[in-house]
């Protein structure tokens, strides 16, 4: 049974909660939630603020305005005590950290004595009583969630309620906020919170209070927690809407306490949030890995755990490590306050750190024996090459041959629209000679300096290592085909085999001007090497010149060869040709007083370059020279490739092929650099002096600094995509025909067996 009154509106409110107004009996049918049963109608000690309403003014549960009061008490009388979400004591009904009645008879007996002066024959098992009826003696907790370590209070087995006006509880009911802050440990800076309280009287469900705070710049570091005392901050009565934001998947820190972790911009001197509770283990993937890390001594940090928050004593602390991740475990013997700290976010089993470095290591191509020296030489503990390897073969190594196959696909389906492309081919071993395990063969688009396709051929997959060029091209060339790339032509080494195999393909071939220069300029070295030649060493550079001449100047294999052969007669300043392709020099012809600098005719050095120059052999290649494309960009590629696999390092087979695709990645992000440019917008240059030019100078064009942005995709698509549901992108891996190791077609003895056969090495 409840009083209604009349308020200064002219509306009827309702004394046990003065916020619900009454309607007049005309006007509709009331009923509020927070209605309880009475078991007595006439007045108690508890509920002598109740008196007995005038009739028509009486509100019972479900029964209208205006019902009998003597049924409706009789039925309230002769009806068992519900089960309530509210707090049974009278006049309270409070709906937040209730305790439900205690099991033990003894206990039970002087609760339900608190809540009523005669204990009714029935009553609920699920009555609730708020923490606002007990002193704060009766929680085992109550420092704890006053620091903000804990977020409910639990009561000792013999606390009983003893406290019937919750009124003068309301300043007691708000939880400080807490706020824990990652790094190395600094001063406080000075901040002012501001804040709203709601009063126990107008607190009903779906109201939460929202708070405004305010800090100067700084950057916190350290582990360290901050309570600020309620008296200390400026309250105002404000009642806010529900907005309380869904709940999200979070990972599961077992022995964590709700704390609230976030990280402020340095230059943002003030924010606005909702005071919530949230945990540092809700954390995503992304969000982590795009945090700052830190190195930290380990006297430091554990520093920050001897101290107990809540009663200030000395704590026992235990860390553990797995590889960079660290978990301090911190227990104060004296309160019993327990906290588990963790240096970074889990997934599973595995630490997030871990993973950052495996995939960092990975993905910009470095070397973990490198990075595990530099580690141990600072004392920094690390990840072992064992899970480096877990770590590459689970989720690097899918995640790499994923995204370079979609962006392969990608880029052959706009070439296949298009018109027919001018490739360069050419492949690169793993070691010098004929001891090569690997040879890899790559495809470009000449054009667009794109690699289009590399296939990774291990020696043992065909007869020998001097078939592996041809392997790699033939598998090249079926691919590119079932895609639906048309070739116009292919630029390549003179490698006979290549010669054969494109001519019964009736592939298009020319050949690279740099390869036939380079065996030409050997030759024509080791003819000035002669006491009788020494004018060919004067004419070495002009014939190498010469070269590039013929094959940029030329349009049909004719006039390449007219051109070349030219040479001959130029060398005895004889300047008109017999060959109509090309019968007259196209340089100013000038009278020469010095013939030393000529060729003479019967000479030995004039009859052994022209046998070099105008051999079968020769004069076949230059009909091939290239007119337009050289592959000078693939072997700028072949040097982007040391900087992901080195030479003098053994990969497994995926291994290479995974570092062949990122090096790929890596050379089509930054092939097509601009210039850099000065301040003033000035071309920048290099000053270099090749080894091969022997003191002489080049200059070439300075590019601007290149980009990552493949290994940001990479790190994005790991943790979002791979991470999360690896099996899917395994489906890549298990396409892959993995090829036997050299050493499997041989038996592998046992050690001792080896010793004792005397297997030993010498030195």
């Amino acid at each position: 049974m409840m009083k209604a009154s009349v308020g200064v509106d002219g509306k009827e409110q309702c004394e046990r909660r003065p916020d619900i107004q009454l309607l007049h009996p005309s006007e509709s049918v009331c009923q509020p939630r927070c209605a309880q049963p009475l078991l007595n109608p006439q007045p108690t000690q508890q509920q002598s603020c109740l008196q007995k309403p005038a009739l028509g003014e009486m509100l019972l549960l479900t029964f209208t305005i205006g019902a009998e009061p003597d049924r409706a008490s009789e039925q309230a009388i002769n009806m068992p005590l519900k089960i309530s979400k509210y707090c049974a004591v009278p006049g309270c009904g409070r709906t937040q950290s209730l305790h439900n009645l205690p099991s033990k008879s003894d206990s039970r007996n002087a609760w339900l004595k608190f809540i009523f002066k005669d204990v009714p024959a029935h009553v609920g098992k699920t009555l609730s009583v708020c923490s606002l009826h007990f002193t704060a003696d009766s929680f085992v907790n109550k420092a704890q969630v006053d620091a903000g370590f804990a977020e409910r209070l639990r009561l000792k087995s013999s606390a009983v309620p003893s406290i019937l006006d919750p009124t003068g509880m309301a300043q007691q009911s708000y939880k400080a906020p807490t706020k824990q802050d990652i790094g190395c440990q600094t001063d406080t800076q000075k901040c002012t919170s501001r804040g709203t309280q709601l009063s126990f009287g107008t607190l009903g469900p779906k109201i939460r209070s929202k708070g405004t705070q305010t800090e100067v710049s700084c950057i916190s570091v350290g582990v360290s927690t901050t309570f600020t005392p309620l008296a200390s901050l400026p309250w105002s009565s404000t009642s806010l809407k529900d907005s309380r934001p869904p709940k999200r998947a979070r990972l599961e820190l077992e022995g964590e306490e709700s704390a609230s972790f976030e990280v402020f911009d340095q230059q943002d001197t003030t924010y606005e949030s909702v005071t919530t509770v949230t945990e540092s283990s809700q954390l995503q993937c992304m969000s982590t890995q795009e945090e700052t890390k830190y190195i930290v001594f380990e006297n430091c940090l554990l520093q920050l755990f001897d101290t107990c928050p809540v009663c200030s004593r000395r704590c026992d602390v235990r860390a553990r490590r797995k590889g960079t991740f660290v978990a301090v475990d911190q227990l104060c013997p004296h309160c019993q306050y327990f906290r588990q700290w963790k240096s970074q976010p889990v997934v599973g089993s595995t630490p997030l750190g871990n993973l950052q470095l495996s995939a960092a290591i990975y993905f910009t191509g470095g070397s973990f024996f490198r990075l595990e020296k530099i580690f141990n030489t600072m004392h920094v503990k690390s990840i072992t090459h064992r899970t480096f390897r877990k770590h590459a073969s689970m989720y690097l190594e899918p995640a790499v041959i994923y995204t370079w196959k979609k962006e392969q696909e990608e880029l052959l389906q706009q070439l296949s629209l298009g018109d027919k492309v001018i490739v360069g081919g050419d492949m690169r071993a793993d070691s010098p000679g004929h001891s090569a395990k690997y040879g890899s063969y790559t495809i470009m688009d000449l054009k667009s300096n794109i690699i289009l396709d590399i296939q990774l051929v291990q020696s043992n997959e065909v007869a020998g290592n001097y078939h592996v060029e041809k392997e790699g091209l033939k598998r090249s060339l079926k691919f590119l085909e079932a895609h639906g790339v048309r070739l116009e032509c292919i630029v390549t080494d003179r490698h006979p085999q290549i010669q054969h195999f494109l001519r019964e393909c009736k592939i298009t071939q020319f050949y690279d001007v740099w390869h036939l220069e380079k065996g030409l300029s050997k030759k024509l070295e080791q003819i000035g090497r002669d006491k009788d030649c020494q004018v060919v060493k004067k004419w070495q550079r002009s014939i190498k010149n010469h070269v590039y001449w013929t094959a940029a100047s030329s349009k049909t294999a004719e006039e390449r060869v007219a051109k070349w052969t030219s040479m001959v007669n130029h060398i005895q300043d004889i300047h008109s040709h017999d060959d109509p392709a090309y019968p007259q020099c196209e340089h100013e012809i000038r009278a020469s007083k010095d013939r030393s600098k000529w060729f003479q005719q019967g000479t030995k050095a004039l009859h052994t370059v022209q046998k070099l120059l105008t051999n079968k052999r020769m004069l076949k290649d230059v009909e091939k020279l290239s007119p337009h494309f050289q592959t000078s960009s693939l072997e700028a590629f072949h040097s982007v490739i040391l900087r992901f696999a080195p030479k003098n390092v053994v990969y497994p087979y995926l291994g290479m092929l995974c570092r062949l695709y990122l090096a790929s990645m890596h050379f089509n992000e930054n092939s097509n650099r601009p210039q850099a440019k000065t301040k003033t917008g000035k071309p920048m240059y290099r000053l270099l002096f090749p080894e091969a030019k022997k003191g002489e100078y080049s200059t070439r064009p300075l590019k601007s600094q290149a980009t990552y942005r493949y290994v940001n995709n990479l790190m994005t698509f790991l943790f979002e995509k791979v991470i999360p549901d690896p099996l899917p992108y395994m489906e890549e891996i298990h396409k892959i025909k993995v090829p036997e190791t050299l050493s499997a077609q041989y038996g592998r003895p046992s050690m001792e067996e080896a010793i004792e056969r005397g297997g030993l090495n010498p030195t």
